[in-house]
This record gives C-alpha cells, structure tokens and sequence, in this order.
C-alpha cells in the first residue's frame, strides 16, 4: 500500500522526535551535574546515539527510517526509492526533510522537559549547548566540514548497500554502524552526520527558555548541515556504480 503524504510526514517526524528525545537525552544525561549518568563518558554517549537510532527507525519503519536529510538526499541522489511505495520525487523528498526537521526540534524540547530541572542549574552554556547541538573539539571549519563530510558517507553508503546484502539485522545493524562511526570518527566534531540532528535541536534551544543560556554558536552550524549533505550526496553518486563489485 502506498501511504499518503500525512502518513509519510507523521512516520518521519514521529522516528525524528524518538531518535532526538533519546540521543539529546543521553547527552543531558551525561552532562547534567545533578544526574546519575554524570560524566559517564563518550562511550555511553555513543551507544545512547545508537539506541535512539535503533529506537527511532523502528518508529518510522514504514518510511524506511531516515530520520536524517543526507540518507533522504543519498537515496534520491542513488536512484532508490525512499521506501518501498514511496518514490523519490522532488515532492516526497521535501516532505521527508521537513518532518525530520520539524521532529527534531520537538524531539529536543521533549529532552529539555525531561531534565528541565537539571538544565535551570548552574551549569555553562556551552555545556547546556552541548546537549543540544555539536561543536568540534579543534574549530576549523573546513576541516570540520571534512570529518563530517567522511563520516556522513559511511553512514549513507551502507544505508544504499544494505538493502542488497544477505544481512537482516535492519535497524539494529544501524545501531551498530552509528555506533562504530561515533567510536572512531565522533572524536573530532561530536559527528552531527545528520543536519536534522544537528540544526533542529540547535534551533529548539534558541527557542526554550533555559535560563542562562547564550548564543546557539550559529557560525558553526553551516558545518554539520553542509558537510553531511556534502557526504550523503557523494555516496548517492558513487555507491550504485561501486554496487557491482560487491
């Protein structure tokens, strides 16, 4: 059956809000001076991130689950559909990065609520940012932009060649994939590999009112929305011709 252009929108928001509520809300977790994930660490981030992947392309199954601009733009790029009975056409296109926007934000602002205590602490903006948006550790944006762009690829690459591998682990293999791309490429830039994740959380936090926050550091979000639709575009470019080796 062919769903109906509601039905598209509602699956890619409502995966978007679930993936966002939960990797946001790892991050306050691990952030948050009053929580009892308290400077668990990076790993703890990574596999959170995964969980909500996980947790966010079952909720949006039906669409295919990208949940992520660079995946829809990759699958359009390829030549696939976005899913099965939903063509790639400029109109499904749109509609799918609009709700993963639109879910997004709310998928944070959920995440504030959830430790909207914690976030009226004492705590540094940039901290309180963090929980919401990416930053590099080194800020050069270029390079930024680089790290970004590989990782995106990787993300986007398997997404256009599971579909022909034997594998049918589904959204689990995915959990696992962002996990490994936060392990050993994350370092650099907190890996955003996804504008939605990235810029509609950042736009939620300029938006709530968290006391003492500052600027949402918009000089640096052009990075982690350039560079992964820079990577998402590439392996929609090169994978269908590489698929033939494989």
């Amino acid at each position: 059956m062919t769903p109906t252009t509601g039905q598209i929108f509602l699956s890619e928001f409502f995966g978007t809000a679930v993936l966002i509520l939960f990797g946001a809300g790892v991050c306050a977790g691990v952030t948050m001076k009053r929580s009892k994930a308290n400077s668990s660490g990076w790993i703890v981030i990574t596999f959170g991130w995964g969980l909500a992947v996980f947790m966010g392309v079952y909720a949006a199954y039906a669409t295919g689950g990208h949940l992520n601009p660079a995946v829809t733009v990759g699958k359009w790029i390829a030549g696939q559909d976005l899913a099965a009975n939903v063509p790639a056409t400029a109109t499904n296109v749109t509609i799918y990065i609009i709700a993963q926007m639109l879910g997004a934000m709310v998928g944070a602002a959920c995440a504030w609520l959830a430790y909207k205590k914690q976030f009226d602490d004492d705590l540094p903006a940039a901290s309180k940012l963090g929980c919401f948006a990416t930053a590099p550790e080194i800020r050069s944006y270029g390079w930024n932009c680089v790290t970004e762009a590989i990782a995106t690829f990787v993300l986007v690459a398997w997404c256009l060649y599971a579909g022909k591998s034997p594998s049918e682990l589904g959204p689990l293999a995915v959990a696992f994939v962002i996990v490994a791309i936060g392990l050993s490429l994350g370092g650099p830039t907190g890996y955003a590999i996804n504008p939605a994740r990235d810029l509609g959380p950042r736009l939620a936090y300029a938006i709530l009112p968290i006391p003492g926050k500052k600027g949402a550091d918009w000089g640096y979000a052009w990075v982690p929305v350039v560079g992964p639709m820079i990577g998402g575009a590439a392996a929609g470019l090169l994978i269908p011709h590489m698929a033939g080796l494989f």
